[in-house]
């Protein structure tokens, strides 16, 4: 004889502003749910199915396959009546992935949606489920690559759930249930984020399946977690005589702590998975905010320097004619420094110059302010030539330098 034993972890991730999955853990049966619809009303819809999932599969006698997939319709019938009572709601819809032990040590999988399902086999892992959305059937056709896929802008766009319609296609998978193997269910929030490869390396590194849940969403939501994320993992073990709810004793709360009232319009009860608090690492998108400031105040800093370095201006240094790099009084931090002392003193310009000259005459370049000394040199001896002083200032735009 074979038995189970489960962990589970579910986080919002760090964009969304509810969790919409639902996850069971219960005797026998495993699911994960993701809800879909505006409002309130995907949250609503995972919930429902699984209370209904829950309800409709039947333990008690020889458990089949059959009794799984009987389940998963009750299911999507609750959810379809959910939302033609509540017009609100019409069009919400959820995932519903499930793992249920059946008769002749087998383990029974359905699926509707892109919830997935993975075995773990000798260290490999495998994609039991098939993903019921618009990219997964065009990588199936050969019309895309599956690297193609996970940027595709219609990755979103399901093309079965539960609860849209009044019936709706059920996939049934069997396995064996062999001691070793582990399954993994789980919402399409983590495998948007981790890599299969890492998700593999995660579950040879940990055995104990609570452990390894908090990891593999934990890693999803420091990843980008750009969804809700949802895990839950089963491993099949020897029967050892322990009751199953012992063994799910440090994974399941009592029944009496899952259960919370529905929004008053649903007129439903459902089940809750518990939501152990997670701690709060400094995430991958922490660490990228502070990369990018510090990045734009580098540039800024740069901005700065580079203003205040970028041009010249010819002043006084007492009565001697020098030239500055940088701006007339500075710029914050960033002082002029002196470039170029010049040959010349206040004596040998005309005294109109002085004042631009003690404020500073900016110039665009090096060359452009010695052309600047020079004309004031040289219009002061063609004035001290013919004897008339100027009453104004000449001209002193300069021309560029190239």
């Amino acid at each position: 004889m074979i038995s189970l034993r489960a962990g589970a972890a579910t986080d919002v991730g760090l964009v969304r502003a509810n969790n919409q999955d639902q996850l069971l853990v219960a005797d026998r049966l495993y699911a994960v749910a993701d809800g879909m619809g505006g409002h309130a009303a995907g949250e609503v819809a995972s919930a429902v199915a699984i209370e209904a999932l829950d309800h409709g599969f039947v333990r008690s006698g020889s458990l089949t396959p059959d009794n799984l997939i009987e389940a998963a319709r009750t299911a999507n019938r609750a959810v379809w009546e959910e939302a033609e009572a509540n017009p609100e709601m019409r069009g919400m819809g959820t995932t519903l992935v499930a793992l249920a032990q059946v008769e002749g040590d087998q383990l029974a999988i359905v699926n509707i949606g892109d919830s997935r399902l993975y075995a773990f086999h000798d260290g490999e892992l495998r994609q039991v489920t098939l993903d019921h959305n618009l990219v997964a059937e065009l990588v199936a056709q050969g019309r895309i690559s599956k690297e193609e896929a996970e940027f595709h802008p219609r990755r979103n766009i399901m093309t079965r759930a539960l609860g849209v319609e009044p019936e709706v296609p059920v996939d049934l998978f069997v396995e064996p249930a062999r001691p070793g193997d582990r399954y993994l269910l789980c919402s399409d929030g983590l495998p948007r984020e981790v890599s299969d490869d890492l998700i593999a390396a995660i579950l040879r590194r940990l055995a104990d399946p609570q452990q390894a849940a908090k990891e593999l969403v934990n890693e999803a939501k420091n990843r980008g977690g750009n969804d809700n994320i949802t895990v839950v993992i089963v491993n099949v073990t020897e029967d050892s005589g322990v009751g199953e709810d012992t063994q799910l004793a440090d994974v399941v709360e009592p029944a009496e702590a899952k259960v919370e009232k529905a929004p008053a319009k649903t007129g439903r009860r459902f089940r809750r998975r518990p939501r152990p608090p997670t701690a709060s690492p400094v995430t991958l998108r922490v660490v990228a905010f502070i990369l990018v400031l510090l990045m734009i105040l580098g540039l800024g800093a740069f901005g700065v320097v580079w203003y205040a370095r970028s041009g010249y201006f010819v002043g006084l240094q007492g009565s001697k004619i020098v030239i500055y790099q940088g701006r007339p009084g500075g710029v914050l931090w960033m002082k002029p420094t002196l470039k170029e002392a010049t040959s010349h003193t206040t004596s040998d310009v005309l005294s109109v110059h002085l004042q631009s000259l003690q404020d500073g005459q900016q110039e665009p370049s090096l060359a452009a302010a010695r052309a600047f000394v020079q004309r004031l040199v040289a219009e002061r001896q063609e004035i001290l030539g013919t004897g008339s002083p100027p009453t104004s200032a000449p001209n002193t735009a300069t021309a560029s330098t190239g």
